[in-house]
């Protein structure tokens, strides 16, 4: 079931054309649903300078929340209500995020724990098509928290478990305070299976594992002493969930099918391509030059050579998988920087056939051996990028 507002008026406009729709999912919150209601559509019509929505997302509740919901839709202009038949946080999530055509669908937990004003810099990244996902975190650095040594302890406790078992590089799973792209969500979303609470932490370890940019923003955050979180089951489910995906993950499971997310910002033209890789070739160019300089007194000329191409060589083929050529996640990665690596060997080859040459003549200058390398090294550039093109990463 669904209640909309139709009204419109500056700032906002009907769920399919807002940059934002913030969802609010619900369970049994006819105490405190109107107040955060009021107060986060009074905070987006006076503050917040992108258009905008807000979805009650109601997932079974028995209590009077439908009929708030459904008053607040009607009274209140850009807020709609939706009630789903069946418990689950993330079960109301996934039918909002995707029911809705904005372009950025997010979340705030109905207590309003954190601060609004850290929605702008939340979603900015995602319109900008900077980042994927972007989160709340608590745990970040410039972070303001007020809660009970409990509530902390297990939250740090958690993500520290996460951390050690599944190697995530996000700070704070659980924040009720969070973003997503939309053409992310509909590419991401079938691939979450859980429907409670350990639904946004599977969503951030799918993200991560498809090679999705994560934005963290450091919130202020205030504890909810009223907070419907049980958590002790709560926690004994998120630790079932962890498990489950570290037995996921293990059986190469979770993989987003190529090309369901557009390319993005990053031109796939030849000429783009080039340009790219151009700019990747001349860093690793200096980079070489400096290593080589280093080492050739100490290990010789050829070892030096070998040791700075090598290294610049493991560095150019990851800038160019995912810049150059826009490749992202574990999909594919170990065949294609394999790959890379044996492209890499061709200059290694080339560059000591022409320090023997040298040696051969009696050139022993360092800047003559340099300069003779980097020649080498830009004549092979052309051969390395076409084969990079049409067979690494074709």
């Amino acid at each position: 079931m669904t209640c909309t507002a139709l009204l419109t008026f500056d700032g906002t406009a009907p769920a399919g054309i807002v940059d934002v729709d913030v969802v609010i999912p619900v369970y049994n919150e006819e105490a405190g649903l109107e107040v955060s209601v009021r107060r986060l559509h009074r905070y987006l019509t006076d503050r917040f300078q992108l258009s905008w929505a807000i979805t009650i997302a109601d997932n079974a509740s028995r209590d009077q929340t439908w009929g708030i919901a459904c008053r607040l839709a009607n009274e209140l202009a850009g807020v709609r209500a939706v009630h789903l038949d069946e418990r689950g946080r993330g079960r109301a999530l996934r039918a909002a995020w995707l029911a809705s055509t904005a372009r950025i669908v997010a979340y705030t937990d109905v207590d309003l724990s954190t601060n609004l004003d850290g929605l702008l810099p939340l979603v900015a990244p995602l319109l900008s098509g900077h980042s994927d996902v972007a989160i709340g975190s608590r745990l970040a650095t410039g972070s303001r928290v007020v809660r009970g040594p409990k509530r902390e302890l297990i939250s740090r406790g958690y993500n520290l478990i996460l951390k050690a078992t599944l190697r995530n590089g996000f700070t704070d799973a659980q924040c009720g305070f969070k973003g997503v792209r939309a053409d992310v969500a509909q590419a991401l979303l079938p691939l979450v299976e859980d429907n409670g609470w350990f639904f946004d932490t599977e969503l951030l370890i799918l993200a991560e594992h498809n090679g999705l940019r994560i934005h963290e923003v450091p919130v202020d955050w205030v504890d909810d002493p009223d907070s419907r979180v049980r958590v002790v089951s709560t926690a004994q489910e998120d630790l079932k969930g962890i498990l489950r995906m570290v037995r996921r993950l293990a059986a190469g499971e979770g993989n987003l099918p190529r090309g369901a997310l557009p390319a993005g910002p990053v031109d796939p033209s030849l000429a783009g391509q080039l340009l790219r890789f151009a700019s990747i070739g001349a860093t690793t160019t200096v980079l070489f030059a400096l290593l080589f300089v280093v080492l050739a007194g100490p290990i010789g000329p050829v070892a030096a050579d070998v040791v700075a191409l090598a290294a610049c060589a493991a560095l150019n083929v990851v800038a160019n998988r995912r810049v150059t050529f826009s490749r992202r996640g574990r999909r594919g990665r170990r065949s294609e920087y394999s790959a890379g690596m044996a492209v890499a060997a061709i200059p290694v080859v080339l560059t000591i056939v022409a320090l023997a040459g040298l040696g051969a003549a009696g050139v022993t200058s360092v800047v003559a051996e340099l300069a003779v390398l980097t020649a080498v090294n830009a004549a092979v550039a052309a051969g390395r990028f076409a084969l990079l093109r049409h067979w690494v990463f074709r």
